[in-house]
């Protein structure tokens, strides 16, 4: 497919030889359209022409008019302060987006990263808790940049790092130890085990003793009492029945499933290699690494004053065992920004324990809380939304809209499971990772306005459209010229923009990127339809418009499916 930010890059190349990939990077699209397909910003060049970026804009659409003019890909070239805007031929448009939808059934995919490595530790819950709200969006965060760098052809592996080792699992042991017999683990075990988890918590606030045994039993477990470890064996699996129902329900999958547990026995190696560096200090009894000269005045801790490991020295053995083990380009942790000083010290320590290459690769995604109109949320007060009853909720609300809407509609349940999981995967990464979200039911379940179900009924849409005819026309038969309105022209820009909305993706590590896309190609197909009769006495003007209407379908199919969305047929 020609690569229009190349051929223009080439242009200005031409004029000014500077190199070309590094003038494609500083090419953007502009947000209005009236501004052309593409803009080059001449300020970029001012420190390196030593010119004002008028003047810098005005000298190159001088030296490239000529070309211009001759190129078949470029209508022409317009001045705007110190832009250069271009705009694409739309034949040449045209003709790529409806060649290259013909060509390949996966459209946009590509080997853009291919034999690169790409680790993405995402959802990780921690076992013996129920699967919140809270996590949400580093599930599906992870899920969808799983599938997008893997569309891209990256090698990418998906880790489900479970918070299944730590304290918490002493506490969990003690309560065991005093009301096991109160408590039948087999039936509703996520429910009990959170029960059993508050009661515990209040009782250490209340008494220290009660606390002090929790933290021997955790010691005990990493020294492979049979007790203890037979015990942790059980809520592990327990646990991981439960969550696996969801993440069937999600659509969500993993390749690793190795959680803090596995690297327990791995953290001697990270000390070690540490004391070598003479990079531990002692503090209170406790092992750290002093990071002050680095511009972080809280020392990571690396070994607890009773001789028990931390979460951050798990971590560092983590780290060690994946660059061996996966010889990994980029490490991802998609974690809530409330550990973004975590990472920023283990990133620091990580550079005394691997290669530069990988200490380089990791990197944190970091995203903002989930919150209740209320207030936060916390598993020790009890106090969370389960997943589960998001689910079964927003299904139920969905089947109620389709029963009313379409009450012939075969396959109820199965579309309304679509359409309910749809909306809380779009509700969930529309929203850029930065920002905080406040689940409000209310928002959730709203399937009016930018949401996922938006996006699938506009899917139904162009697949009702496509039946209305006995089948697709043949591409060396579409009349090109009858897409040169402007709601064709934006639709087909659109589609044309695919593949680098998924670079944009993977550059910046935000699945946002992508939902904002379908929503702008979603909204144009609307306008391209109700501006335009489709099924028409032209058959030549009929058969343009049907397969804008198909390429529509097919990019609005694949992009939400990328986000982990399934799309129904029928609404």
């Amino acid at each position: 497919m020609k690569n229009f930010k190349q051929i223009i890059a080439k242009q200005i190349q031409k004029a000014t030889n500077i190199e070309e990939k590094e003038l494609e990077t500083y090419i953007e699209i502009p947000k209005d359209t009236n501004n052309g397909d593409y803009a080059f910003p001449c300020f970029r060049l001012a420190k390196e022409l030593k010119k004002a970026p008028q003047i810098i804009a005005k000298e190159i659409k001088e030296k490239i008019e000529n070309d211009i003019e001759q190129s078949k890909e470029i209508e022409k070239v317009e001045i705007a302060g110190g832009y250069l805007n271009f705009y694409i031929d739309k034949k040449s448009l045209t003709e790529e987006v409806l060649n290259e939808i013909d060509s390949h059934n996966e459209y946009g995919k590509s080997n853009l990263g291919s034999g690169k490595n790409i680790l993405i530790e995402y959802s990780s819950p921690n076992i013996a808790k129920p699967f919140h709200i809270g996590h949400l969006r580093t599930t599906l965060i992870g899920n969808s940049l799983y599938k997008v760098y893997k569309y891209l052809g990256y090698n990418v592996t998906g880790i489900n790092h479970l918070g299944d080792y730590g304290t918490q699992f002493g506490k969990m042991i003690e309560t065991y130890k005093m009301w096991g017999n109160e408590y039948n683990l087999e039936e509703d075990p996520i429910n009990k085990m959170m029960d059993m988890y508050v009661r515990i918590n209040n009782l250490c606030k209340e008494d220290e003793e009660v606390l002090n045994r929790c933290r021997e039993n955790f010691k005990q477990l990493e020294e492979g009492d049979e007790y203890c470890v037979n015990l942790w064996n059980k809520i592990k699996d327990l646990s991981m029945i439960e969550f696996n129902k969801i993440y069937d329900i999600l659509g969500v999958k993993f390749d690793s499933y190795k959680g803090e547990a596995f690297y327990a026995d791995k953290k001697d190696e990270v000390i070690k290699i540490l004391e070598e560096k003479g990079k531990l200090t002692e503090s209170k009894g406790a092992k750290i690494v002093d990071l002050e000269d680095v511009g972080i005045n809280t020392p990571c801790i690396i070994q607890k004053a009773d001789g028990s490991s931390i979460y951050a020295t798990r971590d560092l053995a983590a780290i060690m065992y994946r660059a061996k083990t996966y010889d990994f380009d980029k490490c991802l942790y998609v974690v809530a920004y409330e550990q973004n000083l975590h990472f920023k010290q283990i990133f620091e320590v990580a550079k005394y324990l691997v290669d530069e290459k990988y200490a380089k690769g990791l990197q944190h995604i970091s995203y903002g809380m989930v919150s209740l109109p209320t207030g936060k949320m916390s598993t020790r007060l009890g106090n969370v939304v389960k997943i589960e009853e998001l689910l079964g909720e927003t299904i139920k609300k969905a089947q109620e809209i389709i029963a009313e809407k379409n009450p012939e509609l075969k396959d109820k349940q199965e579309v309304a499971k679509k359409v309910g999981i749809g909306a809380i995967i779009f509700n969930t990464l529309s929203t850029a990772n930065v920002k905080d979200q406040v689940f409000d039911w209310n928002t959730a379940l709203n399937f009016q306005g930018e949401t996922g179900p938006y996006i699938q009924y506009t899917y139904v849409r162009t697949k009702s459209v496509l039946e209305k005819v006995s089948e697709l026309p043949k591409i060396s038969k579409i009349n090109i010229e009858k897409l040169f309105d402007e709601a064709s022209q934006k639709a087909l820009k659109l589609i044309y923009n695919f593949e680098d909305t998924l670079v944009q993706v993977t550059e910046k590590n935000e699945p946002a990127i992508l939902a904002r896309y379908l929503l702008d190609l979603a909204k144009s197909y609307s306008v391209f339809y109700n501006e335009n009769k489709i099924i028409c006495d032209d058959k030549e003007t009929q058969d343009a418009r049907i397969y804008l209407t198909y390429a529509v379908g097919q990019v609005l199919k694949i992009g939400a499916s990328l986000l982990g969305m399934e799309m129904p047929n029928k609404m």
